[in-house]
Protein backbone atom coordinates (compact mmCIF):
# COMPACT_ATOMS: atom_id res chain seq x y z
CA UNK A 1 0.00 0.00 0.00
CA UNK A 2 3.06 2.35 0.90
CA UNK A 3 4.77 1.01 -2.47
CA UNK A 4 1.25 2.34 -4.23
CA UNK A 5 0.90 5.75 -2.09
CA UNK A 6 4.35 6.68 -3.29
CA UNK A 7 3.92 5.58 -7.22
CA UNK A 8 0.72 7.40 -7.31
CA UNK A 9 3.09 10.74 -5.62
CA UNK A 10 5.29 10.20 -8.10
CA UNK A 11 2.89 10.24 -10.72
CA UNK A 12 1.04 13.05 -9.64
CA UNK A 13 4.31 14.98 -9.86
CA UNK A 14 4.58 14.61 -13.18
CA UNK A 15 1.25 15.58 -14.39
CA UNK A 16 2.05 18.46 -12.33
CA UNK A 17 5.13 19.27 -13.89
CA UNK A 18 4.00 18.62 -17.83
CA UNK A 19 1.29 20.58 -16.88
CA UNK A 20 3.53 23.78 -15.57
CA UNK A 21 5.87 23.20 -18.48
CA UNK A 22 2.95 23.45 -20.73
CA UNK A 23 1.25 26.55 -19.11
CA UNK A 24 4.62 28.14 -19.34
CA UNK A 25 4.98 27.56 -22.58
CA UNK A 26 1.80 28.84 -23.73
CA UNK A 27 2.36 31.98 -21.45
CA UNK A 28 5.61 32.39 -23.35
CA UNK A 29 4.00 32.11 -26.74
CA UNK A 30 1.80 34.43 -25.79
CA UNK A 31 4.18 37.36 -24.54
CA UNK A 32 5.98 37.11 -27.77
CA UNK A 33 3.50 35.48 -30.60
CA UNK A 34 2.77 39.11 -31.80
CA UNK A 35 6.69 39.90 -32.46
CA UNK A 36 6.97 36.12 -34.11
CA UNK A 37 3.81 36.53 -36.57
CA UNK A 38 4.63 40.51 -37.71
CA UNK A 39 8.09 38.94 -38.55
CA UNK A 40 6.36 35.86 -40.19
CA UNK A 41 4.41 38.09 -42.48
CA UNK A 42 7.34 40.49 -43.59
CA UNK A 43 9.55 37.34 -44.52
CA UNK A 44 6.93 35.75 -46.42
CA UNK A 45 6.03 38.94 -48.84
CA UNK A 46 9.71 39.35 -49.16
CA UNK A 47 10.25 35.93 -50.22
CA UNK A 48 7.00 36.35 -52.47
CA UNK A 49 8.75 39.35 -53.60
CA UNK A 50 5.85 41.61 -52.92
CA UNK A 51 7.80 44.51 -51.43
CA UNK A 52 5.99 46.97 -52.03
CA UNK A 53 2.68 45.65 -49.87
CA UNK A 54 5.46 45.99 -47.04
CA UNK A 55 4.82 49.55 -45.06
CA UNK A 56 8.51 51.28 -44.00
CA UNK A 57 8.01 50.73 -40.72
CA UNK A 58 8.12 47.21 -40.87
CA UNK A 59 11.64 47.26 -43.36
CA UNK A 60 12.70 49.37 -40.77
CA UNK A 61 11.45 46.83 -37.97
CA UNK A 62 12.92 43.94 -39.59
CA UNK A 63 16.59 43.57 -38.13
CA UNK A 64 14.65 44.24 -34.56
CA UNK A 65 12.26 41.84 -35.15
CA UNK A 66 15.32 39.51 -36.16
CA UNK A 67 16.82 39.69 -33.27
CA UNK A 68 13.92 39.59 -31.13
CA UNK A 69 12.57 36.14 -32.83
CA UNK A 70 16.18 34.97 -32.14
CA UNK A 71 16.32 35.59 -28.45
CA UNK A 72 13.01 33.89 -28.27
CA UNK A 73 14.70 30.97 -29.69
CA UNK A 74 16.87 30.72 -27.77
CA UNK A 75 15.44 31.11 -24.32
CA UNK A 76 13.50 28.32 -25.85
CA UNK A 77 16.05 25.88 -26.15
CA UNK A 78 17.47 26.55 -22.63
CA UNK A 79 13.96 26.20 -21.31
CA UNK A 80 13.08 23.42 -23.44
CA UNK A 81 9.75 24.08 -24.56
CA UNK A 82 7.49 22.48 -26.59
CA UNK A 83 9.32 20.83 -29.59
CA UNK A 84 6.28 22.32 -32.35
CA UNK A 85 7.45 26.13 -30.93
CA UNK A 86 11.29 25.39 -31.06
CA UNK A 87 10.76 24.24 -35.05
CA UNK A 88 8.17 26.95 -36.04
CA UNK A 89 10.75 29.57 -34.27
CA UNK A 90 14.13 27.71 -35.72
CA UNK A 91 12.53 28.04 -39.53
CA UNK A 92 11.50 31.59 -38.67
CA UNK A 93 15.18 32.74 -38.18
CA UNK A 94 16.70 30.90 -40.62
CA UNK A 95 14.30 32.74 -43.52
CA UNK A 96 14.95 35.57 -41.69
CA UNK A 97 18.57 35.71 -41.68
CA UNK A 98 19.35 35.45 -45.41
CA UNK A 99 16.86 38.48 -45.69
CA UNK A 100 19.29 40.28 -42.89
CA UNK A 101 22.16 39.26 -43.58
CA UNK A 102 22.00 37.06 -46.62
CA UNK A 103 23.44 37.78 -50.32
CA UNK A 104 21.57 40.68 -51.38
CA UNK A 105 21.89 39.40 -55.60
CA UNK A 106 20.15 36.56 -57.33
CA UNK A 107 22.06 34.40 -59.22
CA UNK A 108 21.91 35.73 -61.93
CA UNK A 109 22.85 39.14 -61.17
CA UNK A 110 25.35 37.68 -59.70
CA UNK A 111 26.89 35.77 -62.98
CA UNK A 112 26.11 39.14 -64.91
CA UNK A 113 28.45 41.05 -62.35
CA UNK A 114 30.63 38.17 -62.51
CA UNK A 115 31.15 38.13 -66.31
CA UNK A 116 30.69 41.96 -67.12
CA UNK A 117 33.83 42.96 -65.34
CA UNK A 118 35.09 40.89 -62.11
CA UNK A 119 36.30 38.12 -63.20
CA UNK A 120 38.59 40.17 -66.18
CA UNK A 121 39.75 43.01 -63.42
CA UNK A 122 40.42 39.89 -60.46
CA UNK A 123 42.59 38.59 -63.59
CA UNK A 124 44.27 42.32 -64.26
CA UNK A 125 44.92 42.35 -60.70
CA UNK A 126 47.62 39.42 -60.42
CA UNK A 127 49.54 40.55 -64.02
CA UNK A 128 52.29 39.86 -62.67
CA UNK A 129 52.17 37.08 -61.06
CA UNK A 130 50.70 36.33 -64.58
CA UNK A 131 53.92 36.68 -66.09
CA UNK A 132 56.04 34.91 -64.00
CA UNK A 133 54.15 32.38 -64.28
CA UNK A 134 53.96 32.85 -68.34
CA UNK A 135 57.65 32.48 -68.02
CA UNK A 136 57.73 29.10 -66.19
CA UNK A 137 55.78 27.68 -68.51
CA UNK A 138 57.90 28.85 -71.79
CA UNK A 139 61.04 27.81 -69.46
CA UNK A 140 59.36 24.55 -69.31
CA UNK A 141 58.20 23.80 -72.83
CA UNK A 142 62.01 24.61 -73.92
CA UNK A 143 63.57 22.17 -71.14
CA UNK A 144 61.17 19.30 -72.33
CA UNK A 145 62.33 19.56 -75.67
CA UNK A 146 66.18 20.25 -74.98
CA UNK A 147 66.15 17.30 -72.67
CA UNK A 148 64.77 15.09 -75.46
CA UNK A 149 66.93 16.76 -78.07
CA UNK A 150 69.65 15.71 -76.28
CA UNK A 151 68.49 11.74 -74.63
CA UNK A 152 65.42 10.68 -76.72
CA UNK A 153 65.05 8.19 -73.33
CA UNK A 154 63.86 11.66 -71.77
CA UNK A 155 60.75 11.52 -72.96
CA UNK A 156 59.50 8.38 -72.13
CA UNK A 157 60.28 10.04 -68.41
CA UNK A 158 57.95 13.04 -69.27
CA UNK A 159 55.25 11.82 -71.30
CA UNK A 160 52.56 9.43 -69.95
CA UNK A 161 52.77 5.66 -71.87
CA UNK A 162 49.33 4.09 -73.17
CA UNK A 163 49.67 0.50 -74.52
CA UNK A 164 49.89 0.90 -78.23
CA UNK A 165 50.65 4.06 -77.84
CA UNK A 166 52.27 4.94 -81.25
CA UNK A 167 53.95 8.29 -80.47
CA UNK A 168 56.91 7.30 -79.04
CA UNK A 169 60.93 7.84 -80.52
CA UNK A 170 61.69 6.79 -84.02
CA UNK A 171 57.81 6.56 -85.30
CA UNK A 172 57.71 7.48 -88.99
CA UNK A 173 55.97 10.56 -90.68
CA UNK A 174 52.75 8.61 -91.43
CA UNK A 175 52.76 6.87 -88.50
CA UNK A 176 53.11 10.25 -86.67
CA UNK A 177 50.61 11.86 -88.75
CA UNK A 178 48.14 9.41 -88.35
CA UNK A 179 47.67 9.82 -84.80
CA UNK A 180 46.40 13.67 -85.59
CA UNK A 181 44.44 12.83 -88.64
CA UNK A 182 41.42 10.92 -89.77
CA UNK A 183 40.63 7.71 -87.42
CA UNK A 184 43.53 5.98 -87.24
CA UNK A 185 44.84 5.82 -83.51
CA UNK A 186 41.43 7.49 -82.47
CA UNK A 187 40.81 4.95 -79.41
CA UNK A 188 44.08 5.56 -78.14
CA UNK A 189 44.27 8.83 -78.68
CA UNK A 190 41.06 9.62 -76.99
CA UNK A 191 42.87 7.91 -73.75
CA UNK A 192 45.79 10.18 -74.63
CA UNK A 193 43.42 13.74 -74.44
CA UNK A 194 41.23 12.48 -71.55
CA UNK A 195 44.39 12.05 -69.45
CA UNK A 196 45.91 15.00 -70.61
CA UNK A 197 42.51 17.09 -69.62
CA UNK A 198 42.14 15.52 -66.15
CA UNK A 199 46.06 16.17 -65.79
CA UNK A 200 46.09 19.46 -66.41
CA UNK A 201 43.37 20.20 -64.41
CA UNK A 202 44.60 18.88 -61.55
CA UNK A 203 47.73 20.29 -62.07
CA UNK A 204 45.67 23.90 -62.30
CA UNK A 205 44.07 23.31 -59.09
CA UNK A 206 47.30 22.22 -56.89
CA UNK A 207 49.00 25.08 -58.43
CA UNK A 208 46.54 27.29 -56.76
CA UNK A 209 46.08 25.05 -53.33
CA UNK A 210 49.62 24.81 -52.93
CA UNK A 211 50.47 28.70 -53.35
CA UNK A 212 50.74 29.23 -49.58
CA UNK A 213 53.69 27.59 -49.65
CA UNK A 214 55.13 30.63 -50.56
CA UNK A 215 54.53 30.07 -54.13
CA UNK A 216 57.32 27.02 -54.21
CA UNK A 217 54.83 24.67 -55.48
CA UNK A 218 52.95 26.06 -58.06
CA UNK A 219 57.03 27.27 -59.51
CA UNK A 220 57.72 23.63 -59.52
CA UNK A 221 54.24 22.46 -61.24
CA UNK A 222 53.82 24.94 -63.87
CA UNK A 223 57.42 23.59 -65.12
CA UNK A 224 57.40 20.06 -64.72
CA UNK A 225 53.62 20.20 -66.83
CA UNK A 226 55.00 22.10 -69.73
CA UNK A 227 58.08 19.74 -70.06
CA UNK A 228 55.70 17.14 -71.74
CA UNK A 229 54.65 19.73 -74.01
CA UNK A 230 57.86 20.15 -75.21
CA UNK A 231 58.51 16.35 -75.24
CA UNK A 232 55.51 16.02 -77.67
CA UNK A 233 56.92 19.76 -79.84
CA UNK A 234 60.55 18.02 -80.18
CA UNK A 235 59.01 14.34 -81.25
CA UNK A 236 56.25 15.83 -83.82
CA UNK A 237 59.05 18.22 -84.70
CA UNK A 238 61.56 15.60 -86.17
CA UNK A 239 58.99 14.05 -88.63
CA UNK A 240 57.98 18.00 -90.08
CA UNK A 241 54.71 17.71 -88.07
CA UNK A 242 55.41 20.43 -86.04
CA UNK A 243 52.43 23.06 -87.01
CA UNK A 244 49.98 19.92 -86.95
CA UNK A 245 50.43 18.90 -83.74
CA UNK A 246 50.18 22.76 -82.56
CA UNK A 247 47.26 22.78 -84.74
CA UNK A 248 45.60 19.66 -82.34
CA UNK A 249 46.49 20.80 -79.17
CA UNK A 250 44.95 24.38 -79.74
CA UNK A 251 41.41 23.60 -79.96
CA UNK A 252 41.39 23.54 -76.46
CA UNK A 253 44.88 23.80 -75.43
CA UNK A 254 44.46 27.54 -76.17
CA UNK A 255 42.05 27.31 -73.42
CA UNK A 256 43.48 24.67 -70.91
CA UNK A 257 47.04 26.17 -70.85
CA UNK A 258 45.49 29.84 -70.12
CA UNK A 259 43.93 28.59 -67.77
CA UNK A 260 46.85 27.09 -65.98
CA UNK A 261 48.65 30.17 -66.56
CA UNK A 262 45.79 31.95 -64.56
CA UNK A 263 45.55 29.33 -61.83
CA UNK A 264 49.50 29.17 -61.48
CA UNK A 265 49.18 32.97 -61.46
CA UNK A 266 47.15 33.03 -58.75
CA UNK A 267 49.01 30.38 -56.79
CA UNK A 268 52.15 32.59 -57.26
CA UNK A 269 50.28 35.51 -55.83
CA UNK A 270 49.48 34.22 -52.61
CA UNK A 271 52.61 32.93 -51.91
CA UNK A 272 54.34 36.32 -53.51
CA UNK A 273 51.45 37.80 -50.68
CA UNK A 274 52.57 35.65 -47.33
CA UNK A 275 56.43 35.97 -48.52
CA UNK A 276 56.11 39.73 -48.57
CA UNK A 277 53.27 40.96 -46.39
CA UNK A 278 54.38 43.90 -45.73
CA UNK A 279 52.61 46.08 -42.91
CA UNK A 280 50.12 43.30 -42.36
CA UNK A 281 49.71 39.56 -40.54
CA UNK A 282 50.74 37.16 -42.94
CA UNK A 283 47.04 35.55 -41.93
CA UNK A 284 45.51 38.91 -43.29
CA UNK A 285 47.77 39.24 -46.28
CA UNK A 286 47.04 35.47 -47.43
CA UNK A 287 42.92 36.17 -46.60
CA UNK A 288 43.27 39.61 -49.29
CA UNK A 289 45.46 36.90 -51.77
CA UNK A 290 43.07 34.50 -51.03
CA UNK A 291 39.67 36.54 -51.90
CA UNK A 292 41.28 37.85 -54.67
CA UNK A 293 42.50 34.81 -56.49
CA UNK A 294 38.63 32.92 -55.77
CA UNK A 295 37.52 35.06 -58.41
CA UNK A 296 40.30 33.58 -60.88
CA UNK A 297 39.48 30.37 -59.69
CA UNK A 298 36.00 30.06 -60.24
CA UNK A 299 36.67 31.42 -63.75
CA UNK A 300 39.58 28.95 -64.35
CA UNK A 301 37.32 25.70 -63.63
CA UNK A 302 34.59 27.47 -66.11
CA UNK A 303 37.57 28.17 -68.43
CA UNK A 304 38.76 24.00 -68.26
CA UNK A 305 34.88 22.84 -68.57
CA UNK A 306 35.27 24.53 -71.78
CA UNK A 307 38.40 22.99 -72.87
CA UNK A 308 36.77 19.83 -72.35
CA UNK A 309 34.03 20.68 -74.30
CA UNK A 310 35.93 21.69 -77.26
CA UNK A 311 38.57 18.82 -77.07
CA UNK A 312 35.48 16.46 -77.62
CA UNK A 313 33.77 18.16 -80.38
CA UNK A 314 36.79 19.90 -81.84
CA UNK A 315 38.76 16.82 -81.77
CA UNK A 316 36.15 14.85 -83.86
CA UNK A 317 34.48 17.50 -86.30
CA UNK A 318 37.68 19.26 -87.04
CA UNK A 319 40.08 17.45 -89.15
CA UNK A 320 42.80 20.04 -90.71
CA UNK A 321 45.04 21.57 -89.87
CA UNK A 322 43.95 25.73 -90.73
CA UNK A 323 41.00 24.76 -88.77
CA UNK A 324 41.97 24.10 -85.82
CA UNK A 325 44.55 26.92 -85.75
CA UNK A 326 41.85 29.08 -86.45
CA UNK A 327 39.60 27.87 -83.67
CA UNK A 328 42.37 27.23 -80.91
CA UNK A 329 43.84 30.55 -81.59
CA UNK A 330 39.96 31.95 -82.16
CA UNK A 331 39.63 30.68 -78.61
CA UNK A 332 42.87 32.41 -77.50
CA UNK A 333 41.69 35.65 -78.87
CA UNK A 334 38.25 36.18 -77.35
CA UNK A 335 39.80 35.07 -73.73
CA UNK A 336 42.57 37.91 -73.81
CA UNK A 337 40.45 40.25 -75.44
CA UNK A 338 37.77 39.30 -72.66
CA UNK A 339 40.39 39.75 -69.58
CA UNK A 340 42.59 43.12 -70.34
CA UNK A 341 40.49 44.87 -73.15
CA UNK A 342 36.66 44.67 -71.22
CA UNK A 343 37.13 47.30 -68.67
CA UNK A 344 33.82 47.67 -67.82
CA UNK A 345 33.27 48.00 -63.75
CA UNK A 346 30.03 46.55 -62.41
CA UNK A 347 28.18 48.94 -60.08
CA UNK A 348 28.90 49.13 -56.28
CA UNK A 349 32.16 47.81 -57.33
CA UNK A 350 35.97 49.09 -56.53
CA UNK A 351 37.63 50.55 -59.39
CA UNK A 352 40.96 49.45 -60.63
Amino acid sequence: MAIFSRLTGKQARAEAAIEAAALRSDRFRQEREGDWRRLEAVVTRMEAGRLRKISDADVLELPVLYRTVASSLSVARETSLDAATLAYLEALVQRAWFLVYGPRTTLWSWLARFFGGEWSRAVRSIWPELLVALALMVAGTVIGWQLCAADPDWFYAMMPGQPGDLRVPGASHAVLKGTLFGKQGQDGLSVFAAYLFSHNAGVAILCFALGFAFGIPPVLLLIQNTTMLGAMLWLYHGQGLTLDVVGWLSIHGTTELLAILLAGGAGLHIGRSMAFPGTRSVLDAAAAAGQRTATVMAGVVLMLVAAGMLEGLGRQLIDSTPARLAVGYGMLAFWLAYFFLLRRVPAGSETE
